[in-house]
């Protein structure tokens, strides 16, 4: 594993244009952008995908990182919700097959099966996300951000351009709207 020089983590803005720093980012932040996808999409080919379009954002956008808007974890969240509403998009606009079908070809049978794994162990998180999808968009938003990926309220207002007190009148909200549609099996995951 790559240690951040002198013990601290790298700047962000450093990610664009040194090696070894976006190595130390890359490193750091690979399983939390797996998860995040893992719980969102269930192709294992999209998630590999996806997981190398959020890094190539990374890499572009890294410039325009703000510390004082809140941590690397938070802003690389709003990456990686950019990059899956951009595919999402695309998805809904182009019924051609054969662009889904190039990139499966990168995978060996390892890696399908490490994010078959993934998907598998992200289910119970998939089913927390079905149940809060009948929610108003921006409840919807913080609860995503707090209860499954598990961003403090304040990270998640950043990752979202809200307050930090609109965020909690959100998923206070939102909590008091979900008490009786959760599935019972999802004592694991906390609202």
């Amino acid at each position: 594993m790559v240690m951040p020089r002198n013990g601290e983590e790298p700047a962000v803005q450093a990610v664009a244009t040194q090696p070894e720093d976006f190595e130390t980012f890359y490193r750091e932040h690979l399983p939390f952008v797996r998860s995040y996808l893992a719980r969102r999409v269930s192709d294992p080919f999209d998630i590999a995908d996806l997981t190398a379009d959020v890094f190539m954002a990374v890499i572009r956008s890294a410039v325009s990182y703000r510390r004082e808007l809140g941590p690397p974890r938070a802003w690389l969240t709003g990456v990686a919700r950019r990059v899956l509403a951009d595919h999402w998009r695309a998805g809904a606009r182009e019924g051609d097959v054969v662009l889904r079908l190039q990139g499966r070809r990168l995978l060996d049978d390892d890696g399908v099966d490490r994010i078959v794994q993934r998907v598998d162990a992200e289910g119970q998180a998939r089913a927390l996300l079905a149940s809060i999808a009948q929610l108003p968009e921006p409840l919807r938003d913080v609860v995503e951000l707090v209860a499954v990926d598990g961003l403090a309220l304040t990270d998640a207002a950043a990752v979202l351009g809200i307050t930090p007190g609109a965020a909690r009148v959100r998923y206070h909200r939102a909590r008091r709207a979900l008490t009786h549609d959760l599935p019972s099996d999802l004592h694991e995951v906390t609202l």
